[in-house]
């Protein structure tokens, strides 16, 4: 039977001093407390999801630490999308710590949070290119999380280093809310032409209208990423906890298997969990 995994969830306790979660606003306050691998464990166990990608959700070298402790000691664990800060020249010197400790091996890439940025081109500024570089260099992939807005950006980026991994988050946010394909269709479509573009089915009930979205919402959009990258490019993430200001874990895993439509048995394995174990060169046996 083929591994299924969840390859992009959270872990935080927002009562820990050490950490600012700066985009915790007022109005995601259902989602303050702690989350970590035994308030997830049951979900997993009730969607038949065995293995999972925990992926950073602040600047913080410290959090990318503890998350590859974390994974050490959590059996599900396969790997983490840590940070560095990508404009300091000791970047590669940072990867290159973190994969020096214990279980280091589990980091699999980087994430910044681009668009939070106020420059849309901050993907195509040197020093931050020269920072992914030494992401990919190190042998890790590079997770993109844009909306829109910075797809130029990054399609820029990718086509500067076209030998690198990347994984584009929340298929780009689209706003499905108010059920817009454009821009982001015309602006998502070109990652396709590189091979080595993978896209993530998550995040997208919380790009839906949270009170009122439907299943169907996500539809337009996942099978045009069918139909441009393939299920071999795409890979299923919960986007657990964020998830719960629109739902919960169960509702996001078939949310995701109702948009993807009619695929073969081999085609929804890769986008459960065969397309995450390539795109992250994750170890999931034993």
């Amino acid at each position: 039977m083929a591994i299924t995994v969840d390859a992009h969830h959270h872990f935080w306790d927002t009562s820990d001093a050490r950490f600012d979660y700066y985009w915790m606003t007022d109005d995601l306050a259902p989602i303050r407390g702690r989350y970590g691998p035994a308030e997830l464990r049951p979900w997993l166990a009730e969607n038949g999801v065995d293995r999972t990608v925990v992926v950073q959700t602040i600047p913080s070298l410290l959090e990318t630490e503890e998350f590859l402790a974390t994974a050490a000691t959590t059996d599900f664990v396969a790997g983490v999308v840590g940070w560095v800060d990508l404009v300091d020249p000791a970047a590669g010197d940072m990867i290159s710590a973190l994969q020096a400790r214990i279980h280091g091996d589990k980091l699999v890439s980087i994430r910044h949070q681009a668009h939070d940025e106020p420059d849309p081109d901050w993907l195509g500024r040197r020093d931050v290119r020269l920072g992914v570089q030494a992401v990919l260099d190190a042998g890790l992939a590079y997770d993109i999380l844009v909306r829109s807005r910075e797809l130029p950006s990054a399609l820029r980026l990718v086509a500067s280093i076209p030998d690198g991994r990347f994984v584009v988050d929340h298929i780009a946010k689209p706003n499905i809310a108010k059920r817009e394909i454009e821009p982001w269709a015309t602006r998502m479509r070109p990652l396709a032409d590189f091979p080595n573009v993978f896209v993530k089915v998550s995040g997208m009930i919380t790009e839906a209208d949270w009170q009122d979205w439907r299943p169907d919402d996500l539809r337009p959009y996942v099978q045009r990423l069918l139909e441009w990258f393939g299920p071999e490019r795409l890979m299923f993430g919960s986007d657990w906890p964020v998830c719960q200001l629109a739902g919960t874990y169960s509702m996001v895993h078939a949310a995701a298997l109702h948009a993807l439509g009619e695929l073969s048995d081999s085609e929804r394995e890769l986008v459960m969990g065969g397309t995450a174990a390539a795109a992250y060169r994750l170890q999931l046996q034993g």
